[in-house]
């Protein structure tokens, strides 16, 4: 026999966990990355990973005993770690349990900008053919209350849905009344340029307890070449909308948002300091969408992943050197990989599910009546793809959640059983996206090794476990507090110790 097979079968006390690792580039000693099915990682060096994997590991070290807490190994006949990892996958899955939570009302197509980027077409002001009619918002209410979900979220985009405010007024007068015997949790957010907002929609707003959420995409010289208007003047028409909404409801009723062009890449701290120069506490750094409209503009707008790594690390670097200086601004995106990656909860957001987000999380109400499993899927319609649709708004949720449609999204929407994922460590923070891989492919599961949404994740995955394991204490804390949402000076002075 083998000296490795002596080792392999020799009595150690202790029986391995299922785990994954990988290698990452590091100048650090123990630079192997394992993780366990509930989202637990340690850090080994070659020599450790040999150790465990030949159950050498001294049972009175600190490694071992790190091991055991963490879910890498047990001890037969002393304790079963089943209960307990089960708690944990649980609440890391908790998202399937509560039926669609989001959902969006897209009450018209028309708009007054014409953004590059966009990724709908978009509809002449006076055209209201693309609006929605009472009767489908009045089904879609109908749809929103078969959820089971105790909480809710109601989401009007358009086009730019203020110029359908009846509508909207229509959604939230009936879901309020509706609500008084259902008696869910029920948030509305309406996503707007602001442009078009006036007293009467400010004070429904306030009646209601409405929330704003915008695109600011920088200082004027970079926002008004993004999302440019005929008049020359949307950054200061979108600012003059922030402050209305902030005088009137409160600075907490309004969000922003930035999309990032090729144009976007080479100004990162000029939209960082623009979000902190306005006063916001969150900042998400998206790139741009493969979807719909916006694809016929990818040669003048796209960039490459490389690229927009290269960016998100620059900017991430100045974000930590803002919040250092006594700032509190977050980046939405690495705030939820650090909570998938550092808690036990789930953060629910549609694009890091597994199984996929698109239609068990959130469901969408075209102008036109017709419903699809998320936003990206209707944007698939400029594309000339309308295989994505789930049905029509006249047809209960049951019937809609059991077309054929989502039995092609759920079979390519979990990630820990897609190739290329099944094996990868970093499968417990990350997701499927059926949806980016049909658009960007041609097929839900599409090649790993070759799409976008898995070298964004994997680089910005590895590039924050390197900053949390690093020597800089500062970076550590501000990082830490994006998770927790509290300022440097709330936190403990220790250092994060993974």
């Amino acid at each position: 026999m083998s000296a490795a097979r002596q080792l392999i079968t020799k009595e150690s006390g202790y029986q391995l966990l299922p785990f994954r690792f990988m290698r990452l580039d590091s100048n650090q000693h123990d630079n192997i990355l394992i993780t366990a099915e509930t989202g637990e990682y340690f850090f080994l060096t070659e020599a450790q990973l040999n150790q465990l994997v030949y159950k050498q590991i001294d049972r009175h070290g600190d490694l071992y005993r790190n091991l055991l807490a963490r879910h890498f190994i047990y001890e037969p006949g002393v304790h079963d770690p089943l209960p307990e990892m089960a708690a944990q996958y649980r609440s890391r899955k908790g998202f399937l349990f509560g039926g669609p939570a989001l959902h969006i009302f897209v009450v018209t197509l028309r708009c007054n900008h014409t953004c590059q980027y966009c990724q709908v077409s978009r509809a002449p002001l006076g055209d209201a053919r693309h609006d929605m009619s009472a009767e489908h918002a009045a089904l879609a209410v109908e749809r929103l209350f078969e959820s089971p979900s105790p909480v809710l979220t109601v989401e009007f985009q358009g086009g730019e849905p203020l110029l359908a405010f009846d509508r909207i007024r229509q959604v939230i007068e009936a879901v309020r009344q509706r609500n008084e015997t259902e008696q869910r949790n029920i948030q509305f957010v309406i996503s707007s340029t602001l442009h078009p907002l006036n007293e009467e929609m400010l004070d429904f707003a306030e009646e209601h307890d409405v929330h704003f959420s915008t695109s600011l995409d920088g200082p004027a010289f970079l926002h008004n070449t993004n999302r440019p208007t005929p008049t020359r003047d949307s950054y200061e028409r979108t600012l003059e909308g922030i402050r209305r909404v902030r005088e009137r409801l409160g600075d907490d009723k309004v969000s922003a948002l930035t999309t990032l062009t090729a144009k976007s890449l080479q100004h990162p701290e000029a939209i960082i300091d623009e979000y902190v120069a306005q006063g916001f506490n969150s900042i998400s750094l998206r790139p741009l969408s493969p979807y719909g409209f916006a694809k016929k503009s990818a040669l003048r707008l796209d960039y490459s992943v490389n690229d927009y790594i290269e960016f998100y690390k620059k900017a991430l670097t100045y974000l930590i050197d803002v919040n250092a200086q006594g700032a509190y601004l977050s980046e939405g995106y690495a705030s939820l990989l650090l909570t998938n990656m550092l808690t036990p909860f789930s953060t629910g957001y549609v694009d890091l599910r597994s199984p996929a987000g698109a239609g068990v999380g959130v469901l969408v109400y075209n102008y036109d009546g017709s419903v699809y499993p998320s936003d990206e899927a209707r944007m698939l319609l400029e594309m000339g793809e309308d295989g994505l649709r789930l049905g029509d708004v006249s047809q209960p949720l049951n019937e809609l959640l059991a077309s054929s449609v989502m039995d092609l999204i759920l079979s390519a929407g979990v990630a820990e059983a897609l190739p290329g994922c099944a094996d990868c460590a970093l499968v417990p923070y990350c997701g499927a996206d059926p949806i980016e891989h049909y658009a960007r492919q041609g097929d839900p599961v599409g090649h790993r090794a070759l799409s976008a949404f898995c070298q964004r994740n994997m680089n910005l995955l590895t590039h924050l476990f390197g900053l949390l394991r690093g020597s800089n204490e500062q970076s550590q804390r501000v990082l830490l507090s994006w998770i927790s949402r509290r300022s440097l000076a709330d936190l403990p002075s220790a250092g994060y110790r993974g």
